[in-house]
């Protein structure tokens, strides 16, 4: 069933309920919509209530505040998870998988009503022996965007906030992928503006986080999604960490992997 419902400057978010049982919202990162995420929800909709939507500016969820002209503003995206909260009873279990694992985190951090907290590979800067983009790159992503650059917004994401070679980028514009791609592209500043990566994660904000929460990541995921993952376990006060064997950040595409870990959590 999808609904769609009003955040607070306006925009309409496209929002889709499956199963019964208590409420998972759950949030996909950069190019993701709530389609990306609609195998999970499968899978967690026999003992629960899975809800996906697709965030501001993608998929048949509008943006009020970049159609006025305006920018990229987190707090947004933050008042759209806490309108998807409100519609579904006022309370939630959140999930969040890369940048929207952040989200998730974040809406918590901003006292939003969340039961618990699971995150797939947050990517979080880390580890300080890891490279990381410049401080430049949301204002170079924004003004791609700006422009309507859409090839350029993401092959600039992929190549510096990703970090593929540009020749891994160059092979994927011949795939099948790339147009939805493209389709998200001019949202990727709220992927950037969430992560920060070229700063280090803030430790303390997580550690004064009371709900309960679960960090996961795969062990054949990059060493900084490991570590974005893990540094979330270890400031957060009773979080625990789960690696999940044989799985990267593609975990999304074998949902029957990850959901055994999420219904054990939520459960």
């Amino acid at each position: 069933m999808t609904d769609h419902i009003t955040s607070k400057d306006g925009s309409t978010l496209a929002v889709d309920s499956l199963g019964s049982g208590p409420v998972v919202v759950l949030v996909g990162g950069a190019f993701n919509d709530r389609s990306t995420v609609a195998g999970l929800a499968m899978e967690l909709a026999p003992r629960f209530t899975a809800v996906t939507y697709d965030r501001r500016g993608r998929g048949a969820s509008t943006d009020a505040v970049r159609e006025a002209g305006g920018g990229f503003d987190v707090g947004a995206e933050i008042d759209d998870l806490a309108a998807v909260i409100e519609h579904v009873g006022g309370h939630a279990h959140l999930f969040g998988h890369s940048s929207g694992a952040i989200m998730v985190l974040e809406g918590a951090m901003r006292g939003l009503p969340a039961d618990s907290v699971a995150i797939y590979e947050s990517p979080y800067r880390a580890d300080p022996e890891l490279p990381h983009p410049p401080s430049d790159l949301l204002d170079r992503l924004t003004a791609m965007a700006d422009e309507g650059d859409r090839d350029g917004a993401a092959s600039l994401f992929l190549t510096e906030a990703i970090g593929l070679p540009p020749e891994i980028v160059s092979g994927m514009k011949h795939g099948p992928t790339w147009a939805f791609f493209l389709d998200k592209a001019p949202t990727l500043p709220y992927d950037v503006a969430l992560s920060r990566p070229w700063e280090f994660v803030d430790r303390d904000r997580l550690a004064a986080l009371e709900v309960p929460v679960l960090a996961v990541h795969g062990d054949k995921s990059a060493p900084g999604l490991m570590a974005g993952a893990k540094v979330v376990a270890d400031s957060v006060p009773g979080a625990r960490l789960v690696v999940l064997p044989g799985e990267d950040h593609g975990v999304l595409q074998h949902p029957e992997a990850l959901a055994p870990t999420l219904v054990e959590f939520f459960g």
